[in-house]
């Protein structure tokens, strides 16, 4: 630990498994404290026992694709702590649906999870910062597939290539309010989300991740931990002045070729 986020009070959405769980973990170990959300209270507050009876970690219960939650979920976190200094948008939703057989109502609960959601925690973040005339950061978890992305993951694409773009746009509008915002574009990563993902749409059995790392160039898929690292850097004070960034976190090169 080396109190890179210390006093810090930090709202993760899809806080309590996955890289939003890993996320929450690096900022709780940096000093931080922490309110994670999820749809799934029994995991929620597995995940606060996790951590012990001395860290300071609330679970809020929150669907991000419930408006009315998302505002209670941004007003606990005030209430508990103060204020929102950090918040990472973690929470997602990842089936599949291609440009032909994607559903109204499927794209429609990509953009309400991974675009909408985001939108309004931050709204509800930056509103907080701009009351207590506090500085602020945020961290929006997007995709290496926003640049496109296969086939098979067209509403997807579709919600996290907004919220990149709302992440620059939102940079914008607020750094001269000293907020802080950035996305990084996580890759290929090894998650319980992904174990279900791979098993319930590309029929893979239980050596898909020793099948997916032999092709790949580091011989390993990405870990949640890596992730965290890089986010809890983007919350704090040690990422400078960098924002309205978008960071490609992945194995491959967006627009290189052999």
């Amino acid at each position: 630990m080396s109190g890179l986020l210390e006093g810090r009070s930090v709202l993760v959405s899809g806080g309590t498994q996955g890289v939003g769980a890993a996320i929450a973990g690096a900022a709780l170990a940096e000093g931080a404290r922490v309110v994670v959300t999820g749809r799934r209270a029994e995991v929620g507050e597995r995940f606060v026992a996790d951590q012990g009876p001395d860290a300071e970690v609330r679970f809020v219960h929150c669907d991000v694709g419930e408006p009315a939650q998302v505002r209670s979920a941004a007003q606990a976190t005030v209430a508990a702590y103060g204020g929102i200094d950090c918040l990472v948008n973690a929470a997602g939703l990842t089936t599949r649906g291609t440009l032909l057989d994607t559903t109204p109502e499927l794209f429609d609960e990509h953009v309400a999870v991974n675009l909408r959601g985001p939108f309004l925690l931050m709204q509800e973040a930056v509103r907080d910062m701009l009351a207590r005339k506090a500085a602020g950061t945020i961290v929006n978890v997007l995709s290496i597939s926003a640049h496109g992305g296969q086939p098979y993951l067209a509403p997807y694409v579709a919600s996290k290539a907004g919220l990149a773009a709302l992440t620059r746009n939102a940079a914008h509008a607020h750094r001269f309010d000293r907020i802080r915002i950035n996305g990084v574009n996580i890759g290929w990563t090894s998650t319980e989300g992904e174990d279900v993902t791979q098993r319930r749409f590309h029929d893979a059995g239980d050596d898909w991740r020793e099948q997916a790392a032999a092709r790949l160039p580091m011989g390993r898929l990405a870990e949640p931990e890596d992730a965290a690292a890089l986010v809890v850097l983007l919350l704090s004070e040690r990422s400078g002045v960098v924002t309205g960034s978008v960071i490609d976190w992945d194995q491959t090169v967006v627009g290189a070729y052999d």
